[in-house]
């Protein structure tokens, strides 16, 4: 393996953990669940985007999942939508 493949494995792992360990059940299986699903099948810029996605809290992601509340524009991404659209 070159460096550059580790590098991207180190990162992909890394956000598996991170969407299965959330704090809040719900997400863990939602988000987690996705990820578990579709890490392999990721892209640079969709592992970007998943990144950003990871960083917001989960009570705000559990309040779109359950569509109690929009996902505001500076959140929305087709990524987004899939991931919470998922269900497990």
């Amino acid at each position: 393996m070159n460096s550059q493949s580790d590098d991207d494995a180190t990162r992909r792992k890394r956000l598996l953990w991170r969407a299965t360990h959330r704090g809040i059940k719900e997400m863990d299986l939602i988000l987690g669940g996705f990820v578990v699903r579709h890490i392999e099948s990721l892209g640079a810029a969709e592992l970007a985007q998943l990144e950003a996605i990871i960083d917001i809290p989960d009570q705000e992601m559990l309040t779109w999942a359950t569509k109690q509340a929009p996902i505001p524009a500076e959140h929305a991404s087709p990524l987004l939508v899939q991931i919470l659209d998922y269900r497990p």
